[in-house]
């Protein structure tokens, strides 16, 4: 059966991968971002026949309603939310001044919350839903970006919270975090460091870092009727880097592992 899906952060790594997902398995994308060129650069991408470009800012709660609102009326009510748009700016606390503090919460944090409040209420009234928020791995443990890593810890807390709260209506909430995911983001840092990849991979103990298309798969089964009865769980999708360190567990047990 076709859904209406709406998707934040569309234009970029992640978000490409999951429009063409969902797109893939015969739904119809609403593919938001707050840059108007790239949003219509998808319907360039993918075609328009099944997707709608639609432009806000996620921090902007009184733009997203407008933009989603937009959305429904031109290809109808939204059945799954996934809430990706996001970034990060200070690496450290040192290096992260008020402002750039508040901005990386306004993304990370109050811009996923804004984006299931444009679609809460209609999914509640129709008595069904998926909503899937991408968190991080630094939300999880510190890995760096403290601004963004609590605002992403914040969503562990918040996915929980939809769950309980939204189960009775048979809507469920479900969070990815990522690891490492070669996406366009990492560019500049490639650009200065062309080793990057390859260095962080013996941190992850399937010796791989993941690609765009790893999460849009994790995301898509949580948001199926496969996973009909999963709700509230934070998934690493990280190549076991949350299992564990194993670089750690050799020091320690002087024995490879």
């Amino acid at each position: 059966m076709s859904r209406v899906v709406l998707v934040t952060g569309a234009s970029g790594g992640i978000g490409r991968a999951l429009c063409k997902r969902f797109l893939d398995a015969g739904d119809t994308v609403l593919a938001l971002d707050r840059d108007e060129a790239l949003a219509q650069s998808l319907r360039v991408d993918f075609g328009g026949e099944r997707l709608e470009a639609l432009v806000a800012d996620v921090s902007d709660a009184a733009a997203m309603s407008d933009a989603v609102s937009a959305g429904v009326a031109a290809r109808g009510p939204v059945d799954v939310v996934v809430a990706n748009a996001g970034g990060a700016l200070g690496t450290t606390l040192a290096r992260t001044d008020a402002a750039e503090w508040r901005r990386d919460i306004d993304l990370n944090l109050n811009g996923a919350y804004y984006t299931v409040e444009a679609v809460r209420q209609s999914m509640i009234e129709r008595q069904r839903g998926a909503i899937v928020l991408i968190g991080s791995v630094n939300g999880l443990t510190a890995l760096g970006h403290p601004a963004y890593s609590a605002a992403k810890a914040g969503l562990v807390s918040y996915t929980k919270a939809l769950a309980i709260e939204l189960g009775q209506y048979g809507i469920r909430a479900n969070l990815v975090c990522p690891g490492t995911v070669k996406t366009p983001a990492w560019q500049a840092r490639v650009d200065r460091h062309p080793q990057i990849f390859e260095e962080l991979k013996k941190w992850y103990p399937l010796g791989d870092v993941a690609a765009p298309e790893d999460i849009a798969d994790a995301v898509h089964f949580l948001a199926s009727p496969q996973a009909r009865v999963i709700t509230g769980v934070a998934l690493p999708v990280d190549a076991g880097l949350m299992a564990g360190n194993r670089m750690m567990a050799n020091e320690l047990t002087l024995d490879p592992l």
